[in-house]
């Protein structure tokens, strides 16, 4: 097992979970192959409490990952200032091993949709997010990480590829990128393409964290699978198989089990990291 007192400004390869209050006694007891922790960044932008007490205190004890969904990368209006302050402030403190964002939006005319919404992949997509990302890594002083998204439709306007787009953004901004092996999934299942050829065309010599998770299986008005990414279940099989293929092409890297909604006990999630270890054990080997 890796030691993560050594080092906490980087994520090692190996398992992470995403924290929840609920589980600080446990991880304090026995983390079991768990080895850094992620955080949603929007839930730690107060100023004390709780909340904040307990984020020091594993900081301490792990490399933390800040994952944004508050940000609206991909939205057409300039990013928040105040927003953009008050995650300034927790990386600023908090000087975490990564930070990363979703492509994607979720506010548009002062309002906020709790969701990410997508985006078509254009030229003046390319550029809007792109300015955004250079806003975003002047502010934090850092390299940021940007994650594929779930989706559910695709645009007639596209002019890109969404593996080209996320290229070219990297090329553009030196941004890095955040692989979501279950959005390759539940992307590639809705919209009836080949997850294993979202891979193949995959930057990913750009890859500095990848996610796992669960989601929810339903139909559309015509009778097609439509899965949920819902984080609210474990990894199937075939999103595991999955995660095998690219850490063949990849060796290790840091893989994180997300589990967000309908949160199970800790010997659960410590069950899917033991999952998320012997896949990295096999390429390790």
């Amino acid at each position: 097992m890796l030691d993560v007192t050594s080092r906490k400004d980087t994520l090692p390869p190996a398992p992470g979970v995403g924290y929840k209050p609920q589980h600080f006694a446990d991880i304090g007891r026995d983390r079991g192959p768990v080895c850094w922790l992620e955080i949603h960044a929007e839930n730690y932008m107060g100023d004390g409490g709780r909340p904040l007490a307990q984020l020091r205190s594993l900081s301490e004890r792990f490399p933390i990952s800040v994952h944004g969904v508050g940000l609206s990368i991909g939205g057409e209006s300039p990013l928040d200032e105040a927003h953009l302050d008050r995650l300034a402030h927790l990386v600023g403190w908090l000087k975490p091993a990564s930070f990363s964002e979703h492509l994607a939006w979720s506010t548009h005319g002062g309002a906020f949709f709790n969701d990410l919404l997508p985006l078509p992949y254009t030229a003046d997509t390319l550029n809007r997010v792109a300015a955004h990302i250079d806003q975003v890594q002047e502010r934090l002083g850092r390299r940021m990480l940007l994650e594929n998204p779930s989706s559910y439709l695709a645009f007639d306007t596209s002019t890109w590829s969404e593996t080209d787009f996320l290229a070219e953004l990297c090329r553009r901004t030196g941004c890095g990128l955040l692989l979501d092996v279950n959005n390759v999934f539940v992307s590639a299942t809705n919209l009836g393409t080949s997850p294993q050829a979202y891979i193949d065309a995959y930057p990913l010599h750009e890859v500095g964290e990848i996610h796992v998770g669960g989601h929810d299986e339903d139909a559309d008005d015509a009778g097609a699978p439509l899965l949920i990414d819902n984080h609210g279940a474990p990894v199937i099989d075939p999103v595991w198989r999955l995660l095998d293929i690219v850490l063949e092409r990849t060796g290790p890297k840091p893989v994180l089990v997300e589990w967000d909604n309908d949160v199970p006990d800790w010997p659960v999630l410590g069950a899917e990291a033991e999952r998320a270890q012997a896949a990295l054990s096999r390429v390790q080997a």
